[in-house]
């Protein structure tokens, strides 16, 4: 079966505008150009519009979708088990943040007592959710489960002055990062300050002794996700954190 831009368009529930542009990025070519200069698709291309519509839910970029579903190993009936299973994990997360707003309305309305770990679950829940998607794998490969089990245990067990304190150490962290910056010397006061902010929100997951954290500041370098996230502090960041983290770990470990 063949289909116009129209009529894909609305199978799909989107703008022939959207299918237009997923053309020109590269993303979505037509398997055909018709004798009048339309676009022209086949079944295959439906479904790799399928596939490209899962990823949009999942809020991947387009460039970052484009890498996966032109890879010459892509595999339609793989990708389907990872999407089934990226449902029903985002399914659970959605599911305890209705069980924390309709607990918060509860206890607003004055029918219960809502703890501090209630109104915090769904929040805490996402982030490790969230986490254990982008580094689960690598992470555990790296450190093994136990230490990461550990880990999301000691998230979901915060309380909400410990969750909060958590969020304001990784402010005063991004703060002394460009400040040490400022000094251009990873060796300086400034800089083993920085360091040890940057413990400090780590260790809120688990311990981290010597080798374990210059393992993870590396990673931070080689990691291009992990880049991206230090990087959106500082131009330069990541190196620097890792440098100075080398002479924090000969100096205070």
């Amino acid at each position: 079966m063949e289909y116009t831009v129209q009529k894909l368009a609305r199978l799909a529930g989107i703008s022939a505008r959207t299918l237009r542009f997923y053309d020109e990025l590269g993303l979505l070519k037509p398997c055909r150009i018709s004798s009048g200069g339309y676009r022209i698709y086949g079944e295959r291309e439906r479904d790799l519009l399928q596939q490209i519509l899962f990823y949009r839910e999942l809020e991947l970029p387009l460039e970052e979708i484009k890498k996966i579903v032109t890879d010459k190993n892509f595999d339609f009936h793989s990708a389907l088990l990872s999407h089934r299973k990226s449902i029903i994990e985002k399914r659970k997360r959605l599911l305890t943040l209705q069980k924390t707003v309709e607990v918060t309305l509860s206890a607003l309305e004055g029918g219960t007592e809502m703890t501090d770990n209630e109104k915090f679950e769904g929040f805490k829940n996402k982030l490790i959710e969230e986490n254990e998607a982008a580094y689960g794998a690598e992470i555990r490969e790296k450190y093994g489960d136990e230490a990461i089990d550990k880990s999301n245990a000691n998230l979901k067990g915060m309380s909400q002055e410990q969750y909060s304190a958590l969020q304001a150490a990784g402010a005063e962290f991004a703060e002394k990062l460009c400040a040490a910056m400022d000094s251009c010397d990873a060796g300086s006061a400034l800089a083993m300050e920085m360091v040890k902010s940057h413990r400090k929100t780590i260790t809120s997951f688990g311990d981290y002794p010597k080798e374990v954290y210059l393992g993870l500041t590396q990673m931070y370098v080689d990691d291009p996700r992990f880049r991206e996230y230090y990087e959106k502090i500082r131009a330069g960041a990541v190196e620097f954190l890792r440098d100075a983290a080398k002479v924090y770990a000969e100096k205070c470990m």
